[in-house]
């Protein structure tokens, strides 16, 4: 009945996984990794090395270093680098978040309107539907571990920033690029036929995947290593902020419908 919006949800519906503020953190979490883009422009026009910054040669973590100098065989010189680290690190926790409060069965159906998360919990019996809901299951819980692990890379990159020295910024990097590339292909995977973005995801995390290749084989002795890693890391933030849009409007279409009743 219309006005009685805190009811039980039907059984069956979707609505048990979108009331609760579980699935409005995640999908909001996701799409909030985009002030990266805004940080990182802000920080490259404070920039104060002896030549411009340069996006297609300047590492992204050279607007992280704290300290002016030559690093490597880098001059680097960035006023607002605690910026750039402040972002880095709102960005991981956004996608822990996300990894965190998303569920399973949410993820799963979260491209496909009118179809129940219920059904993708795990379930006690045998049953043809059961196996062949097990597939999905298994690409979001495996989308959410790498989620989370791609987010635990980026705080440390953050909080270790490039001139410390630490091998802790290196693994964060990897971590990041390899969780975000892969998380994204499965997530394109699991969207399949459910959602025409589904292609652009998949699509974010091959480029991600193939920058990420061709970085080890060269060691990013390339002619423009900073738009090598610009293609790691771009298609990840982009690609998962598209996913976190995705969640949130069905989470949004969903309790209009609720409020309708």
């Amino acid at each position: 009945m219309k006005g009685h919006a805190t009811a039980p949800a039907p059984a069956g519906s979707f609505l048990p996984d979108t009331r609760g503020i579980r699935a409005n953190i995640g999908g909001w979490a996701q799409l909030s990794v985009v002030q990266y883009f805004v940080a990182e422009a802000a920080v490259i026009e404070a920039w104060a090395g002896p030549g411009p910054y340069s996006r297609a040669t300047g590492f992204i973590s050279d607007l992280g270093a704290i300290s002016c100098g030559i690093y490597e065989d880098r001059a680097v010189c960035s006023p607002l680098h605690w910026l750039m680290n402040a972002s880095f690190v709102v960005q991981g926790l956004a996608l822990v978040l996300g990894a965190l409060f998303l569920t399973a069965g949410l993820l799963s159906v979260a491209a496909r309107p009118g179809v129940t998360a219920r059904r993708f919990r795990a379930v006690a019996d045998d049953s043809p539907q059961t196996r062949v809901l097990t597939v999905p299951w298994i690409l979001a819980v495996a989308i959410r571990i790498l989620t989370g692990v791609a987010g635990v890379g980026t705080v440390l990159v953050g909080l270790v920033p490039e001139d410390l020295g630490s091998p802790w910024h290196f693994a964060g990097a990897l971590m990041f690029f390899i969780g975000g590339g892969f998380a994204l292909l499965l997530l394109g995977i699991l969207w399949f036929r459910q959602t025409p973005i589904s292609w652009f995801l998949a699509a974010c995390g091959l480029v991600c995947i193939g920058a990420l290749v061709v970085g080890a084989i060269t060691g990013m002795e390339v002619p423009q290593p900073g738009l090598l890693e610009r293609f790691m890391g771009y298609p990840v933030t982009i690609g998962l902020a598209a996913a976190g849009l995705v969640i949130a409007q069905r989470v949004h279409t969903e309790r209009k419908v609720l409020r309708a009743r």
